[in-house]
């Protein structure tokens, strides 16, 4: 999965060039966000681009989310009104 990163202040942010993350992405995208720098103690993860995330995909994030490890953090960004329907 194509993610972009950069250092922004505090936080890596981490876009997913991506319109789904669904059953067929969730692992590529758990792969993809292992091989990010694990220095980062704050990371925001923009979805954007994402108009669809299914179950898988929202396990995924979880899933990434629980990986991070004691002082470490993960917020979210910019979700699109199908896919915060979806975290609510």
């Amino acid at each position: 999965m194509d993610l972009i990163h950069a250092q922004q202040g505090e936080y890596l942010v981490v876009i997913v060039n991506a319109v789904r993350i669904d059953a067929s992405a969730a692992l590529e995208f758990k792969n993809s966000m292992s091989a990010i720098d694990e220095s980062n103690s704050k990371i925001l993860l923009n979805l954007e681009q994402v108009e669809f995330i299914d179950s898988s995909g929202l396990g995924a994030v979880v899933s990434v989310m629980k990986h991070l490890g004691k002082g470490r953090k993960m917020d979210l960004c910019a979700l699109t009104p199908s896919v915060e329907r979806v975290f609510r």
